[in-house]
């Protein structure tokens, strides 16, 4: 087997696996992939690019099929449709002004956070804070650090629609919506100055979107959401151990 194709095997095989695991936890891969790829050697620009479109490519789908199934409430999702189109090519843009190394504190910060609003997001709330500010707010927070740190930021705006109230399958649905504007305005942004690798995207996104439906078959006949999410947890945890390591030099 020719370097090369060892090459891209590894990746393809590193996606499948993870998209796979994410996609049954109804989370996009990019927050795992962005820094792994980045410890395997991929320069982390390059990494976050790649992993916007993934992020893409594995909920065009699924919003696809939820608009023709009526269960898409396109009302509730504009004000963060709006301010995430807005904000995440302001991000990216920004991310060539700021050290890596702060781009990946945050990333560890987004990982963490991530972490404990799967764990410990409360499911049942009396009170719907439902006014479009509050949304358009949230969109535009959450896009600005999603476009720097190369995420959809799925993980961050769904445990925040719980916390606020809404429904989960309904906030579900409304991010599956959200995350190919937000993938999309962000990975055109880095595409500016990013040289991309388009073999190795083609390959990760064949990978994704085998992950995406492997994940969402097993989810149905093994495991339950609860389990799949506590187990995504503490992989964000591993993850954001092994990159604080990385930025302190330390050896683990």
């Amino acid at each position: 087997m020719s370097p090369e194709l060892l090459h891209y095997g590894i990746y393809f095989l590193l996606t499948l696996g993870l998209s796979t695991l994410f996609a049954m936890g109804g989370v996009g891969s990019a927050i795992v992939l962005v820094p792994t790829f980045n410890m395997m050697g991929m320069p982390l620009n390059l990494a976050k690019a790649i992993g916007l479109f993934i992020n893409s490519s594995s909920t065009i789908t699924a919003s696809v099929m939820n608009f023709f199934r009526g269960v898409l409430d396109i009302r509730f999702a504009l004000p963060l449709v709006i301010a995430i189109l807005l904000a995440t090519p302001i991000g990216a843009y920004a991310s060539k002004f700021v050290p890596v190394v702060t781009v990946k504190w945050i990333l560890v910060a987004f990982l963490i956070t991530a972490a404990f609003l799967l764990l410990y997001t409360k499911r049942e709330t009396k009170v719907v804070y439902d006014k479009a500010w509050i949304l358009f707010l949230i969109g535009f927070s959450v896009g600005i650090i999603s476009g720097m740190i190369g995420v959809g930021g799925g993980a961050l705006i769904m445990p925040l629609l719980i916390l606020l109230g809404f429904d989960a399958k309904k906030a579900a649905y409304a991010v599956s919506f959200i995350i190919p504007f937000s993938s999309l305005g962000a990975f055109f942004t880095y595409l500016s100055f990013v040289k991309m690798d388009w073999i190795l995207l083609a390959v990760v996104t064949v990978a994704a979107i085998m992950g995406g439906y492997l994940g969402d078959r097993i989810m149905h006949y093994r495991l339950t959401p609860s389990q799949v999410k506590k187990l995504i947890a503490v992989l964000l945890l591993l993850l954001a151990a092994k990159m604080i390591a990385g930025l302190l030099h330390l050896h683990l």
